[in-house]
Formats: C-alpha cells, structure tokens, sequence
C-alpha cells in the first residue's frame, strides 16, 4: 500500500476513534499531528486529510441516513437551503469536514517542513 494511503487510512482512523469521545474540531489536531509526523509534502497531506475527515464524517453519517437517522437529516436539510435531501446533508457536512482535516492536514506538513529545511542540491553547508 502506498505511502498516501497509509496516511489517509491512519487519519481516518484516528480522527474516527477520537470523535468517539472529544468534541468535532479534534479532527484538526490528529490530521496535523499526522501529517507532521508523517513527513508527508503539501498537495499528498492535504489530500490525504481531505479523505481521511472527509471519509470520517461520510461513512457514520451514511450508515446512520440508512438506518433510522433519515428524518431527522431531511428535517435538518429543510433548515439549510439543500432542498430537504438529507444525503445532500451528509455529502456537504462531510466536504466542509474533509476541507477542515485537509487544511489541519496541510498546516502540520507546512510546520514539519519549515522545522526541517531540506538544503537545496548542489550547495554545502558549513
């Protein structure tokens, strides 16, 4: 399994296990203690945080939409302007969260990156 994978499977993961128990946000601290640990480049770790809190939020939301949650979600879709869908709902609710990982996701591999500064080639440090 490819590097990207891991990352995004580990991220959905942790972010699932942790939302278990902790508020909604805490989805950001594991996607930027992932990534930073990770060692992961910008476009791969905001992607991978995409589909890591993004896949998070889809895959509950979906099994609770098909088993018994369906009401409540068209109610909450009536109040959004989403035309009453409540899988709408559930694909935008889980894009807005796979922006915020990917985001959390981007800024850890941003601070990794600014605390290890790769040499440019061909130049030696002293």
């Amino acid at each position: 399994m490819p590097r990207f994978w891991r990352l995004a499977l580990l991220i959905a993961v942790l972010s699932s296990l942790a939302q278990l128990l902790l508020p909604w946000w805490v989805v950001v601290p594991v996607a930027f203690a992932v990534a930073a640990g990770w060692g992961a480049t910008g476009g791969r770790a905001f992607l991978a945080g995409l589909l890591g809190v993004g896949l998070s939020w889809w895959l509950p939301a979906l099994w609770l939409h098909t088993h018994g949650a369906a009401r409540l979600a068209d109610r909450l879709a009536t109040l959004l302007p989403l035309g009453g869908s409540g899988w709408t709902l559930a694909l935008v609710s889980g894009l807005v969260a796979g922006v915020v990982g990917g985001l959390a996701a981007l800024s850890g591999a941003w601070v990794r990156q600014a605390a290890r500064p790769r040499s440019p080639e061909g130049t030696s440090t002293l």
